[in-house]
């Protein structure tokens, strides 16, 4: 029913002749499968696969990987088009969940197949603005890229949701296996709507190279700031729960669609703050609450009973992910630099390769830090890094 609603109000915003329908079913069946990877991916390492610490940073450097090599992948195909790219994706997605399903849970194997998934997940990626904008009707690209947004973001919180009702039921024995097969069952059929997708859009050109230009310096040292900071909560956060607190898949999911939940009312109101307050003051603050955050989340067990510090972990998990929103000001700070739309493309998605680059590097290096010093170094150096970002961004000098 929603699903309708929301692509019968897309009839305003999309062409009529183009295929936004099959395009945005694709994309509601692709969160779907996804927010059931994601909701027992963690629990299934930790519990089937016997993934320690050191071994998720491992896992994670590989699903990065995809991130960095998305920049050379679009310039040797680039004269492949964004609809044919989009295919590809969901078509390596579908092997990458597959893997998962009927494989057996070896390390190595299980690291092979999420990074398989992690490529076509970020060739898709790199193509929906795209399309978005291809089909949209003139003077309607943000609410076409609003509408896609919205059509991944209910996929992915239904299928935490299922996670959640599923894992509960099933406490004696977890199954991992059957809905690692219904996920990759709907990735073959958000594959088969993706194959009916026709046309010829160009890829979008700021995507296929590096931009570097001397005004945005501090930009990309924000954006290597943000990228160490982020991957510790978004790699080890989950696994600090599991490891340490014993979370089940059902726990771990549920705090997923409340962080969610959490973000999508949050983000308007970030937003708000943004333009009444300046980006400036919004970069320099968020990360000094970010150092509360993980003082509690490496620090929690030492001052409160173990029941009690899970809970407040559980909290400063989801304020992570509000805080998070306020990255949004380092792309208000480019498009108060930059001269032209094409730029700020441009630049943008070179912070973001840059923020990949980083991130799989403190991947590597966060997991030995928990293995060899402990839980509390590694939040420590999260919590300096966040001080570091507002040092920084205090340095910015914004524009009358």
């Amino acid at each position: 029913m929603k699903r309708e609603s929301v692509i019968n109000k897309s009839k305003n915003v999309f062409q009529e002749g183009s295929k936004y329908k099959f395009f945005l079913t694709s994309i509601l069946v692709t969160g779907l499968s996804y927010g059931l990877y994601k909701g027992m991916l963690d629990n299934f390492l930790a519990e089937v696969v016997g993934m320690g610490e050191m071994d998720r940073g491992i896992t994670e450097f590989f699903r990065e990987l995809p991130g960095i090599m998305l920049v050379f992948i679009l310039a040797v195909f680039y004269m492949m088009s964004a609809e044919t790219l989009y295919k590809a994706g969901a078509i390596i997605m579908l092997v990458g969940m597959g893997m998962l399903a009927i494989l057996p849970p070896a390390k190595i194997l299980t690291i092979l197949a999420i990074c398989m998934y992690s490529l076509g997940e970020h060739i898709q990626l790199g193509m929906k603005n795209t399309l978005s904008l291809k089909y949209a009707k003139p003077g309607c690209g943000g609410a076409a890229l609003g509408a896609q947004t919205s059509m991944s973001q209910i996929g992915t919180l239904v299928g935490y949701l299922v996670i959640v009702a599923a894992f509960s039921v099933f406490t004696k024995e977890q199954p991992y296996t059957v809905f690692f097969c219904v996920a990759a069952a709907l990735a073959a059929v958000s594959a088969v709507f993706s194959l009916r997708i026709t046309g010829k859009s160009q890829t979008d050109e700021t995507k296929r190279r590096f931009y570097f230009h001397k005004k945005y310096t501090k930009y990309y040292m924000l954006e290597m700031f943000y990228g160490a900071r982020k991957q510790v909560f978004f790699t080890f956060g989950p696994y600090v729960l599991i490891l340490f607190y014993g979370a089940n898949a059902a726990t771990i999911s549920l705090l997923f669609a409340i962080s969610a939940i959490s973000c999508f009312f949050a983000s308007p109101v970030v937003g708000r703050i943004i333009d009444k307050l300046g980006y400036k003051v919004v970069m320099v603050t968020d990360t000094l609450i970010l150092v509360i955050v993980c003082f509690f989340y490496g620090f929690a067990h030492h001052l409160f009973p173990k029941d009690v510090a899970f809970i407040v972990c559980c909290v400063n998990y989801v304020l992570d992910s509000v805080i998070s929103l306020a990255s949004m000001a380092s792309n208000v700070y480019v498009q108060d630099l930059a001269d032209n739309a094409d730029e700020v493309k441009a630049t943008i998605s070179t912070g973001v390769s840059i923020n990949h680059v980083i991130t799989i590097f403190i991947a590597l290096f966060g997991g030995w830090i928990w293995q060899t010093i402990g839980i509390e170094m590694l939040f420590i150096i999260s919590a300096v890094l966040g001080l570091c970002n507002s040092a920084y961004a205090a340095t910015i000098k914004v524009k009358k």
